[in-house]
């Protein structure tokens, strides 16, 4: 892990989504499968995943999601219980509810909180399963009140059928009804357009690879996407006394996701930036998945050593990272300086996988800078609202002209005169019904 200067680091980001080949790859499998429907979708099964079904074979059954608990040890099933519900309380609160607000002129304005009616969830089979993504995608959804959420997720890769068990635990424990054997970009495209097989969703979340982000990219508008993820981050702010091998192996958790993961170390002690980078080494040498964690922490990685803690903080907030540790003596009296970090972890006993698996607000946050502007998935995301208005006599005639104004200054006689045509007609009949 390299130890640099803060006049000489410069964070290494891929703004780019896909190469002009990955582009075409994905714009081709996402009009098929819209013009083809089912037959693309299992031509593609085929081809890119290597597993030949059926039509009747796509979607997961019952029987399979109930075996699956077969599979698994029964402390997974208590650790995933007991996450879910830890994540349920923290969603819980998050629930709105619609609004009215009664004018003493008789008008109503209002809002109208609804859930979306379907929603996709994409969970995906590559470098590793993710039972706990099932969750932070699934719980919000069902929070928020959506009546129909639909999985998708690849099939084994070789010719088998089957699901990663600890997934399909993970979907019953979290409610999932409907469930589907297809991944990739086909599957993004019968999630948006639907086929024989899968009917459409209104909005598709969850992480993917790049094939999956560039396919939800070019199905949005037809329906509404969580977010374009790019790859894992982790920041840790800290200061001389923090412990170094605590500091190695958080970094290491996120690097591990990834070769083009970003784990980064901004402190004003150059002491604890060449401790943590000692350390780092030593860990790596002892992780299984040390080779995508090397290549991510050589690539991605740094040990960033500042003047002072103020400005560790300002490349903080320039950085906008995915997840923030701060681990000083202070951090409650730091945390409010903090304008851009998608999860914020306070102290030395918070470190990230806290908040992966078990705290109980969601892991899925934005990614490559945007914190800047972006917010974790919460029940908000799986909402729609519709304005409500009533407008009463009394107050059409008393703010009527206005309206009348404010529209022929846009040149917009047409607006203007529907206002008008009310104002003459209840002025000449003189009538009172509101």
């Amino acid at each position: 892990m390299r130890v640099v200067s803060a006049r000489d680091f410069q964070l290494k980001r891929e703004n780019d989504y896909g190469t002009p080949e990955q582009n075409e790859t994905v714009k081709s499998i996402v009009n098929s499968v819209r013009a083809e429907g089912d037959i693309a979708l299992l031509r593609y099964t085929e081809q890119l995943d290597r597993v030949k079904l059926e039509a009747s074979g796509l979607r997961v059954t019952e029987a399979e999601m109930q075996a699956a608990y077969e599979r698994v040890e029964p402390s997974f099933v208590t650790a995933i219980r007991a996450a879910a519900d830890r994540i349920r309380a923290y969603h819980d609160k998050q629930k709105r509810q619609s609004w009215m607000d009664f004018q003493a002129d008789g008008s109503i304005l209002g809002q109208i909180i609804r859930p979306l009616r379907r929603v996709g969830v994409y969970v995906p089979g590559g470098k590793a399963a993710y039972p706990s993504s099932v969750l932070m995608n699934v719980i919000p959804a069902q929070v928020a009140g959506v009546p129909e959420i639909v999985m998708v997720t690849p099939p084994a890769s070789g010719g088998e059928m089957g699901i990663n068990p600890y997934i399909l635990v993970a979907a019953a424990e979290a409610g999932v009804t409907e469930m589907y054997r297809v991944g990739g970009a086909q599957a993004i495209a019968a999630l948006a357009y639907g086929t024989e097989t899968i009917q459409p969703v209104d909005k598709i979340c969850g992480p993917g690879n790049i094939y999956v982000a560039l396919a939800k990219r070019e199905v949005y508008g037809a329906v509404n996407i969580d977010s374009l993820a790019g790859p894992s981050e982790i920041a840790v702010l800290a200061e001389e006394g923090a412990d170094p091998s605590y500091i190695a192996a958080d970094l290491l958790s996120q690097a591990e996701h990834d070769e083009m993961a970003s784990a980064i170390l901004v402190t004003p002690s150059l002491s604890l930036a060449e401790a943590v980078s000692a350390e780092v080494e030593r860990q790596l040498e002892l992780l299984p998945r040390r080779d995508i964690a090397r290549t991510s922490m050589d690539s991605y990685g740094a040990a960033v050593v500042t003047d002072s803690l103020t400005d560790a903080i300002d490349i903080i907030n320039r950085l906008a990272p995915e997840h923030l540790e701060i681990v000083t003596k202070e951090p409650m009296a730091i945390v409010g300086q903090i304008e851009n970090a998608g999860a914020i972890f306070l102290g030395p006993y918070s470190s990230e996988p806290v908040g992966d698996y078990f705290a109980g607000p969601n892991h899925i946050i934005p990614t490559n800078g945007t914190a800047r502007f972006a917010s974790p998935v919460d029940v908000d995301d799986f909402i729609k609202k519709s304005s409500l208005i009533y407008y009463s006599k009394e107050a059409l005639l008393r703010d009527g002209e206005t309206i009348m104004e404010l529209a022929r200054r846009e040149g917009l006689e047409g607006h203007a005169r529907a206002i008008g045509i009310r104002l003459d007609q209840e002025r000449n009949t003189g009538g009172t019904t509101k």
